[in-house]
């Protein structure tokens, strides 16, 4: 039996000389990842500042001026902004996104407390190892090493990290609203690669759409009365009535750029009746198979929009006629729909004229960003330059990244991680969040190519 190799790596031993941080080499990368997961950067721990400054510290290692660096305190929270000043004034910057802030875990649902980093068997453990912190690690460590070797860009490059992307963006919002005149953003908190079960690379897919996320609360009242003496407009069998059409209602199938060259890529991939409705659905927005698409949780959401009820509440007592009944319906919405559009639909296919549909929140919606050839290209040279003949594809995710609110204000992102798992390690925002410690030198060298080439 192969003997489990295990080391807790406690906070001193990963306060690594500064020289050696900003060496940027695999091991040094490794170790910025490391420091990083053991700051609670949960919402309300105030350790947000504390990790910005972490960064700002290796930076300046590096090479960075005290005043290429702004770290702006935004509550309990922060922002982190490190510029490469480009010798071409007149070219707009291209803008590196992360994030600092993780989700919570609670150190007895987990096998080893989520923020003492652990190296085990190949991998890292750690909140946020994945969620982000794997990529900004690599980002941070690039730049310091092409900073400290002199490096000269055309194209301005800066390095923004927000603070709360995983709860009310606000620090999002802010960063999107002083750097909307960027030429284009590369995230690492978005798109990725797949490795199969032997640990092999087998598909890049490049983030270059979100769908639009939003719930509405629909709700149903009534006089109510005495249980005895029931009446036709009980709230709760008109909410189970409301549920049932929504459970039976499809959105219109959609395509843009962005899905048809994924699902056009990715027919040959699945094979059989899947890949021929992909094909079929890519080249002509053919019906039936977008009905067949449909009917795979996995790719519905490439489709159309959904709709989905996720809470219900209802009634008072046990011997009373209930005087309100409720419903949450959670949307993901195509690229490029209104929000209020999807509101009137959901209104229609309710089809009761006293239910009253709310939106939650403030949702924003943002459309997908263009395939540009230019990102393309360095994208696909630096991922077939780690891995040959590995299949590169845009894509739409489901959720939403600090993206959203940079392609709200027009500026095309995206999703360019470097981070290469195994379907069946992704973690993120559960129980024992890990990555794979053996591909940190390829990530390097994947920013590395992609920054150079498309600030160059």
């Amino acid at each position: 039996m192969k003997m489990m190799r295990r080391t807790c790596v406690g906070l001193a031993l990963l306060a690594l000389p500064q020289a050696a941080m900003a060496a940027a080499d695999a091991g040094a990368a490794k170790a910025i990842l490391m420091r990083s997961v053991a700051f609670r950067t949960v919402e309300g721990a105030g350790e947000v500042p504390k990790l910005a400054a972490y960064y700002a510290d290796v930076l300046k290692a590096a090479g960075f001026a005290d005043g290429d660096i702004v770290i702006t305190p935004m509550g309990e929270t922060a922002t982190l902004a490190a510029t490469i000043k480009g010798s071409n004034a007149a070219l707009k910057p291209m803008v590196m996104i992360g994030h600092m802030d993780v989700v919570a875990a609670d150190r007895a649902d987990w096998t080893r407390d989520p923020f003492v980093p652990v190296e085990e068997n190949g991998y890292i453990f750690g909140r946020g190892s994945e969620d982000n912190k794997y990529d900004v690690a690599m980002m941070v460590a690039t730049l310091a090493q092409l900073k400290q070797e002199g490096w000269k860009p055309r194209r301005t490059v800066i390095l923004l990290l927000s603070g709360d992307e995983e709860t009310a963006m606000v620090t999002t919002k802010a960063l999107a609203a002083k750097y909307k005149d960027a030429e284009l953003v590369l995230n690492g908190d978005g798109g990725g690669g797949l490795l199969n079960d032997e640990g092999k690379p087998v598909l890049y897919q490049l983030q270059a759409g979100e769908k639009t996320y939003a719930d509405f609360e629909i709700g149903f009242t009534d006089p109510g009365g005495h249980s005895s003496a029931p009446t036709p407009g009980n709230p709760i069998y008109r909410l189970a009535r409301a549920i049932d059409r929504i459970a039976a209602y499809q959105f219109a199938p959609m395509r843009n750029e962005l899905t048809q060259a994924s699902l056009a890529l990715s027919a040959d991939r699945m094979g059989g009746e899947i890949g021929e409705a992909m094909r079929a659905y890519a080249k002509n927005g053919d019906a039936a198979a977008a009905a067949l698409l449909s009917t795979r949780p996995e790719f519905v959401g490439q489709v159309r929009t959904t709709c989905v009820a996720t809470m219900a509440q209802a009634g008072h007592a046990l011997n009373a006629l209930p005087q309100s009944a409720k419903v949450s319906v959670n949307c993901r919405i195509f690229p490029g729909v209104p929000i209020d559009a999807v509101k009137a639909e959901l209104v229609k296919v309710i089809a009761d004229p006293d239910a009253t549909v709310t939106t939650l929140g403030d949702p924003l919606a943002s459309d997908a960003s263009p395939l540009r050839a230019d990102v393309m290209k360095a994208v696909r040279a630096a991922v077939l330059a780690r891995s040959p003949g590995v299949t590169v594809m845009p894509g739409m995710s489901a959720g939403a990244t600090d993206s959203l609110y940079f392609r709200a204000l027009g500026v095309p992102s995206y999703g360019v991680s470097s981070l290469f798992m195994q379907a069946q390690d992704g973690f993120a925002h559960g129980l024992n969040e890990r990555v794979p410690v053996a591909g940190i030198p390829a990530s390097l060298a994947q920013w590395d190519m992609v920054v150079r080439a498309l600030a160059k």
